[in-house]
């Protein structure tokens, strides 16, 4: 009964006529939303409206929604696709992430990382972002598009293959291949 069974009540409300219930789904997840689209667009009134698009979209096809999936995860894909949608349309590919030093941490360094700002560490913290966007931009879309979906927004595994429409397995590999196309990258900065 967590928040899957909530947002699904909701969008029961919604198919049911009560349109008001769509309002407290768009509050509950209009900033993750936006944040998501922000990775593709790079621009915040672009994402803004991108994501009212989104929204608009997600509504529209509220009554084909069945609650196969969970209703964050169908509305992450609704936001991906109208996003890289917005990109074609402006003649542009869809470009990797900007990641910040929190989670440049992940990717190992940690302790080199969380010591004293000294102007070396600072560098070494900025050139370890650069570095690790460099690295996402460079992967393919599937792959890009999952270790995203993994390590910056948070979703399952399961989340993931759903959003993705392939195998849980596949979606295990795309994620390892990324992570070791950006060690490969970040092993000459944090050895």
């Amino acid at each position: 009964m967590g928040a899957n069974q909530t947002d699904l009540e909701l969008v029961r409300q919604v198919q049911s006529g009560e349109k008001k219930s769509f309002d407290v789904l768009v509050l509950k997840y209009q900033h993750k939303v936006i944040n998501l689209i922000m990775r593709y667009v790079h621009d915040h009134d672009a994402a803004q409206d991108v994501a009212q698009e989104a929204f608009i979209k997600a509504y529209r096809g509220l009554k084909n929604f069945r609650g196969d999936a969970a209703f964050y995860t169908w509305l992450y894909r609704i936001a991906i696709n109208t996003a890289k949608n917005h990109l074609v349309s402006q003649g542009r590919r869809a470009p990797a992430t900007d990641i910040d030093a929190e989670e440049a941490e992940q990717y190992g360094g940690e302790s080199a990382l969380k010591e004293y700002g000294t102007p070396e560490r600072e560098a070494l913290k900025d050139e370890i972002q650069l570095a690790i966007s460099a690295a996402i931009e460079a992967l393919p879309g599937d792959l890009r598009t999952a270790i995203v979906l993994r390590e910056l927004e948070g979703m399952s595994y399961d989340a993931i293959a759903v959003t993705m429409e392939c195998p849980i397995g596949t979606v295990r590999s795309r994620i390892f291949r990324a992570r070791e196309a950006i060690d490969k990258v970040l092993q000459p900065l944090i050895n």
